[in-house]
């Protein structure tokens, strides 16, 4: 049981770093100008593409905070679910699936979910991330996470995933999780699940819309 969560965890937490990580390699160069010289919507007259917004739209993907879906849901037809739920739905179907998930996580290393840097325990975390939505401070800093129970959006520059991780498994000190040695026999007790290890290091987003750095060719 023990070596099963640990292996769909990692398996987890690959995905999330794998996808943090994508760049744009399809052959696809065409780009979508949404306003042509006069300041209208592009046609292909403009070397653009034209947009059609007509037909009936379904909702087929979310994501407002990186990970939890991933980690939390569980199985693949949750995780898809999910996606497609709306958000006024999803605290009463997901709390509990995402209450259990954290549960079997901690327990799948013999510790107990331990109230997290914001004081949040198992049941009130969990609570808050079903629910798939930023929050918006609109006289107050738009920040992923500042240190208090505010969180009031992302900013380009915040290490989402990381935070995520450090919410679900850092603890009180946001560092639980983080390769210690508990019964100080020279081997680690808990494995680094703090961190996905992929650094945003030298990202400076730009000064107007996308706000992104040129995509690497």
């Amino acid at each position: 049981m023990k070596m099963t969560y640990i292996k769909y965890f990692f398996s987890a937490v690959l995905a999330v770093s794998l996808l943090a990580s994508c760049g744009d390699d399809d052959d696809n160069g065409t780009i979508i100008n949404p306003t042509d010289d006069d300041g209208g919507m592009t046609t292909d007259d403009d070397g653009g593409v034209a947009v059609d917004f007509s037909g009936t739209f379904v909702q087929e993907d979310q994501m407002g905070r990186a990970a939890i879906n991933t980690v939390l849901s569980g199985t693949d037809m949750n995780k898809n679910n999910f996606n497609v739920t709306i958000p006024s739905e999803m605290t009463a179907i997901y709390q509990p699936i995402f209450l259990q998930r954290a549960v079997d996580l901690h327990a799948a290393f013999e510790v107990e979910y331990e109230e997290n840097i914001l004081g949040l325990d198992a049941t009130t975390l969990t609570t808050i991330l079903a629910t798939d939505v930023l929050q918006v401070a609109p006289d107050g800093p738009t920040t992923y996470f500042s240190g208090d129970a505010v969180l009031t959006g992302r900013n380009l520059t915040d290490d989402v995933v990381d935070v995520s991780l450090i919410l679900l498994f850092g603890g009180a000190n946001g560092d639980r999780f983080n390769g210690q040695d508990l019964d100080n026999d020279g081997t680690p007790d808990l494995p680094i699940l703090v961190t996905d290890n992929v650094s945003g290091a030298g990202v400076t987003p730009g000064a107007s819309f996308p706000y992104l750095e040129a995509p690497v060719q």
